[in-house]
C-alpha cells in the first residue's frame, strides 16, 4: 500500500520508518526541499494547499494521513474526494480553533480551564476583570509549542499582550493549579475498534515539552482518559491516533487540548511499547488490525531542543535509544530525542539525570 503524508517533519520521518517492515510505502508532501521525511521517502515540493500537486498525491497513493494539525482544512476535504484521508477535515477544523476545541469537550462532558472568547482590546479586559489574574492569552488558531501565546500577570499588560499576539481572534484561559500535566494518545481503526496507551507525565520548559514519563500510574486518572479518549473518537468518527493533553487538577483530568496527528509525547512508544504509535496509526488508516499499546517498561522521552548531545555520550547509558531528525540547528527547534527504557521508576528517573547532565536541561 501506498500512503501520502501531508507534511514532511520527524513525525512524518518516524511514521516511513515505522511503516517500511509492514511492506508500506510513501509519498510526502512539503514544500521544503529539505524536508526531514524527504529523506526516507519521495518528496513531492509544493504548498500544502496548490491544488496540482494536492491532485498529483493524490493520484499516486491509496490512502492520506497528515504529519500537523495546521494542514488546511479544505484541502483535506478536497483530497477525500479523490482517496480516503484520515483522519477526517471536520476533525482537523476542531483541533485548529480553540475555541471549538473546548466547546466539544464541554459537549462531552470533559472539564476545561475556564475561558472567555477574545476579538479585541475591549473583550481582553472584560475578560480579565471577569476570570481574573494570571491568566493565559492564546491565539485561537496556529498556536503551538508556546508560540501565539501571552501570560498576562498584570491588567496594566493586556494592550502589550494583544499586540504580541498580532491582535487576532483569541482566548483568555484562567489559570489552573495543577498538579500534573499528562496525555493520553489513543487510537481508533477505520472499522472502530479503539485503544489507548498509559497516560504519561509531562514537563515543558519555555512552552516546549522537555520530558515526557511513561506510565503515569492512576488507575482513576487512566480511566477517566480512556473513556473521555472514547467519546472523542466516537463523536468525530475519527481514524489514526491521537492526542489529549490534560491538566490533573483535585484529583481530576481537565481537558486542555487535543492534537489529531500521532504526538511528541507518544515518543516513548517507539521503544517502550509494545507498538509504536506510529505503527498503530498506520495500521489504523489502513484498515490493519490495532498493535498492543501496553508500556513493556518504565520509559521516558527527552525532547532535543536547539542543539544535539552527542550520539555516544548519550548511547553509553544503558537502555538509551538516540534519535535525530536530521534537521538544522535554531533555537527553539526541536532536532531529536532520546528514549529511555528502565525497571523501576527510580533507575528510569537516573538516566533521566544523566540524560539532562549531557544535554544540560537543568530542572
Amino acid at each position: 500500500m501506498i500512503i501520502g503524508i501531508i507534511g514532511g517533519g520527524q513525525l512524518a520521518k518516524m511514521m516511513v520508518l515505522a511503516g517500511y517492515p509492514m511492506g508500506q510505502e510513501f509519498i510526502i508532501l512539503d514544500p521544503s526541499p529539505d524536508a526531514a521525511a524527504g529523506r526516507v521517502a519521495k518528496q513531492i515540493i509544493g504548498a500544502y494547499d496548490d491544488p496540482v500537486k494536492l491532485r498529483e498525491l493524490a493520484d499516486a497513493v491509496d490512502v492520506i494521513t497528515f504529519d500537523f494539525e495546521n494542514v488546511p482544512a479544505d484541502a483535506v476535504r478536497e483530497l477525500a474526494k479523490w482517496v480516503p484521508v484520515f483522519p477526517n477535515a471536520h476533525a482537523l477544523e476542531i483541533a485548529q480553533d480553540r475555541n471549538s476545541e473546548k466547546q466539544l469537550f464541554a459537549q462531552l462532558g470533559m472539564a476545561t480551564a475556564p475561558y472567555r472568547i477574545v476579538d479585541s482590546l475591549s473583550d481582553l479586559e472584560r475578560a480579565i476583570h471577569e476570570l481574573g489574574l494570571p491568566a493565559i492569552l492564546k491565539t485561537r488558531r496556529m498556536g503551538y509549542d508556546g508560540k501565539g501565546q501571552q501570560i498576562i500577570r498584570n491588567a496594566q499588560h493586556a494592550s502589550e499582550a494583544w499586540h504580541n499576539i498580532g491582535e487576532q481572534p483569541a482566548i483568555l484561559e484562567g489559570f489552573v493549579a495543577f498538579d500534573n500535566e499528562v496525555s493520553l494518545i489513543a487510537v481508533r481503526g477505520r472499522n472502530g475498534e479503539h485503544a489507548c496507551y498509559p497516560l504519561v507525565q509531562n514537563v515543558h520548559k519555555n512552552g516546549i515539552l522537555n520530558i515526557s514519563t511513561a506510565p503515569y500510574e492512576n488507575s482513576e486518572l487512566q480511566t477517566q482518559a480512556e473513556n473521555f479518549a472514547a467519546r472523542l473518537v466516537k463523536e468525530l468518527d475519527y481514524v489514526g491516533v491521537i492526542a489529549v493533553e490534560f491538566f490533573v487538577h483535585n484529583k481530576q483530568l481537565i481537558a486542555n487540548e487535543m492534537a489529531p496527528r500521532v504526538h511528541n509525547t507518544g515518543h516513548w512508544t517507539i521503544e517502550g511499547a509494545s507498538v509504536s504509535q506510529f505503527e498503530n496509526h498506520l495500521r489504523a488508516i489502513t484498515g490493519l488490525p490495532l498493535g498492543d499499546t501496553e508500556a513493556h517498561s518504565y520509559a521516558a522521552m527527552i525532547n532535543f531542543i536547539s542543539t544535539l548531545p552527542n550520539a555516544e555520550d548519550v548511547l553509553r547509558i544503558s537502555g538509551c535509544h538516540f534519535h535525530d531528525y536530521g534537521k538544522a540547528p535554531r533555537p527553539g527547534r526541536k532536532l531529536g530525542h532520546a528514549t529511555l527504557r528502565a525497571s523501576t521508576p527510580a533507575k528510569l528517573q537516573e538516566k533521566i539525570a544523566a540524560i539532562k547532565e549531557i544535554v544540560q536541561l537543568g530542572d
